[in-house]
């Protein structure tokens, strides 16, 4: 495990330490901050978010570490104050210009659009990450290494940036006087996540909001139009593999219907809901309304235990997933990441209630306890202790008898009060 993971992983715990203090805080207040679905789904894409990035660090890092190499203006020390200060600096004005892109060009909008889908505003949130903005996110930070700034310190400024901006996701921390006018803020950041008129595509500071008062692009919280949150074509599912392609697929279909070959590849470039002339008026969309209610599809409350208690083994598994990242073989990280990824796209599945859910989780499940009990192994792990493989086993077994359980007691349910209204 390489130190930015370790520190990801280490990090975890203080995260939903930080969440249940939020939901407390919030309860107290007679505030509804969360809502179990969305909290699911905003984690869950952060898992995914970090198993992507096992992946794409020898594109990111590889690339950053070769320009260093070969591209270098300078040579700086990685033992200086100044150089960290000065990259920390660095880092976060080039975030902002990515940032900014992102919600100024429909490409750069399809990967960071996953981080806006919430239609809630909470410390979950933060770890609603995208899975594709490795993609060209490592153009912008290109500058620093030919600069000279050492790969180490690059690595260790970008968490600190990373880290600082999970705060400041909530609705519990109001104004902070001084500290709203120079750094990013609970304040300032919620009017970025907001669509109302007012905010939209303001406020893209990660540490540092001086950036967007010397550019233009801030704007004040204002108490007399609260912060909406979502995004304007919102999303409305809890499965991550869409919530990722969303834009892509959309975005795709409008370059495909696009009769010209110049707005085949504008529609990729220009900002976030332009469309080609023809296309508009060929496949109308409905214009923008201010929404009114939150996406919550109904969910039985044996089915939102059910649903959190495999939500916490997966994240027990993306966990052991990280720390074995270093040391596994590349069929087996891919094997354990698509179970990863499947598992997710499952259970947001449940939470919608799709007709075919309790089949593909039931095959989940049951998979899971057979295959330590048949192959005496585990993702990366070649001979699991027989007691493990049993507890493995016994879990899942268990699982797949709660999950019939549930379903059973669902539809009897169902049954009685369809009776009662008959």
């Amino acid at each position: 495990m390489n130190t930015q993971e370790l520190i990801i992983t280490w990090a975890t715990p203080v995260f939903f330490l930080l969440i249940g203090i939020e939901l407390l805080v919030a309860r107290l207040r007679g505030r509804h901050a969360y809502a179990s679905g969305d909290a699911v789904s905003s984690i869950g894409l952060g898992v995914i978010s970090q198993v992507v990035g096992v992946f794409s660090k020898l594109l990111t890092l590889g690339i950053y570490a070769w320009c260093v190499e070969h591209l270098a203006l300078f040579t700086l020390p990685a033992d200086s104050l100044w150089v960290w200060a000065g990259a920390l600096l660095l880092y976060d004005f080039c975030y902002y210009w990515l940032h900014r892109m992102g919600h100024e060009v429909n490409i750069l909008w399809a990967a960071h659009v996953v981080h806006h889908q919430s239609e809630h505003y909470n410390l979950s949130t933060a770890l609603r990450q995208t899975g594709s903005g490795v993609l060209l996110g490592w153009l912008f930070y290109l500058p620093m290494a030919v600069l000279g700034v050492p790969l180490k310190v690059f690595v260790v400024v970008a968490l600190v940036d990373l880290l600082y901006q999970f705060w400041v996701h909530t609705e519990q921390i109001g104004r902070l006087g001084w500290f709203d006018r120079v750094f990013c803020s609970p304040s300032n950041h919620r009017a970025h996540h907001a669509v109302n008129d007012r905010y939209l595509d303001r406020n893209y500071g990660g540490i540092l909001i001086v950036w967007d008062r010397l550019f233009g692009s801030f704007v004040e919280e204002d108490d007399s139009d609260p912060p909406v949150y979502g995004t304007r074509s919102p999303l409305r599912s809890w499965n991550p593999l869409w919530a990722n392609a969303e834009v892509y697929w959309k975005t795709a279909l409008d370059a495909w219907r696009a009769r010209r070959w110049r707005d085949k590849l504008l529609v990729w470039l220009k900002p976030p809901g332009w469309r080609p002339a023809d296309v508009a008026a060929r496949f109308p969309q409905p214009a923008f309304v201010m929404p009114v209610e939150r996406f919550d599809p109904p969910l039985w409350p044996a089915m939102k235990l059910y649903v959190l208690l495999q939500f916490a083994l997966l994240l027990g598994m993306a966990t052991q997933f990280l720390g074995m990242a270093s040391t596994a073989s590349l069929p087996a990280l891919l094997a354990y990441a698509a179970y990863l990824v499947a598992g997710l796209s499952v259970l947001g599945a449940l939470m919608e209630a799709r007709p075919l859910a309790r089949w593909a989780e039931a095959v989940r499940v049951l998979a899971t306890a057979a295959v330590p009990l048949l192959s005496g192994g585990w993702f990366g792990i070649s001979h699991l202790d027989g007691p493990v493989a049993l507890a493995i086993a016994a879990v899942f077994g268990l699982s797949a008898l709660a999950l019939f359980c549930v379903f059973d007691a669902q539809r009897a349910g169902s049954f009685a009060d369809k009776s009662a209204h008959g």
